[in-house]
């Protein structure tokens, strides 16, 4: 193994589930760095508040669509400088409407952060975790990406593509030792899902069987098994935690 610090590289890891994520991960012990476009007191608050715990943790901007850049990062702050054990493609957006009146910019940008991102930092890490023979990827999709919902076509062609990415990738790296996985939450408190009105938030949690919404440290678990020596034999699944929701 080698000496360098052992990281875990969490995209759109300032707030909500990938907030939890990288705090989870830090008490896991890896070192995490995380990834933000916007918001840096949010990104700032959980470095805080992993370094309050006992952990270390560092925060970068950058933006998941743009491929140069991503790449400089890699080059400046991952090769050869540390151990890149795990990445988790946590980064999304959402840009929601009816699919009649979906504007062209909607659903490429949507596609672009929740879809290319994703692809974008899983080549990269993929080329070190290669070489190193070993490494996680763990890729944030959605119930929405397995069922669909209505007025998100953006959203939910992204995050079936994001499993179609992981299903494929996985066979790829595989006879690396570098095991490529999902977890598709369903409904989440975070403050996406806050802003809901609430009669839909009241619909969307009728519709769970276990008749509530998920914590987003219920997903940061999910994603911990995933990323940890008891899931060595998993890759190229979906791990869906949604409290039962399913069509």
């Amino acid at each position: 193994m080698s000496d360098l610090p052992r990281i875990a590289l969490v995209t759109g890891g300032s707030r909500g589930i990938g907030r939890a994520v990288a705090e989870r991960l830090a008490r896991d012990g890896f070192a995490v760095y995380l990834t933000f476009i916007s918001r840096p007191e949010e990104a700032e608050k959980t470095v805080a508040a992993i370094a309050a715990a006992g952990g270390q943790a560092r925060a970068f901007q950058l933006d998941s669509g743009d491929s140069e850049a991503i790449a400089a990062f890699f080059a400046a702050e991952i090769k050869d400088k540390v151990s890149l054990e795990v990445l988790v493609n946590n980064a999304g957006i959402t840009r929601d409407g009816p699919l009649v009146r979906m504007k062209d910019e909607d659903f490429d940008k949507v596609l672009g952060v929740n879809l290319r991102g994703c692809f974008l930092f899983l080549r990269e890490a993929a080329k070190i975790m290669m070489r190193q023979r070993r490494g996680r990827i763990v890729n944030m999709a959605s119930v929405g990406g397995q069922m669909g919902n209505a007025f998100q076509a953006n959203y939910c062609a992204a995050k079936a593509g994001l499993i179609g990415l992981t299903k494929s990738s996985a066979q790829e790296l595989a006879s690396r030792g570098v095991l490529v996985n999902a977890v598709a939450p369903g409904y989440v408190d975070t403050d996406m899902t806050a802003a809901l009105p609430d009669e839909v938030t009241k619909e969307i949690i009728e519709a769970v069987p276990l008749k509530r919404a998920a914590r987003p440290e219920e997903i940061a678990g999910a994603v911990s098994f995933l990323a940890g020596p008891d899931s060595a034999y998993i890759t190229g699944q979906v791990l869906a935690v949604n409290g039962g929701l399913y069509m």
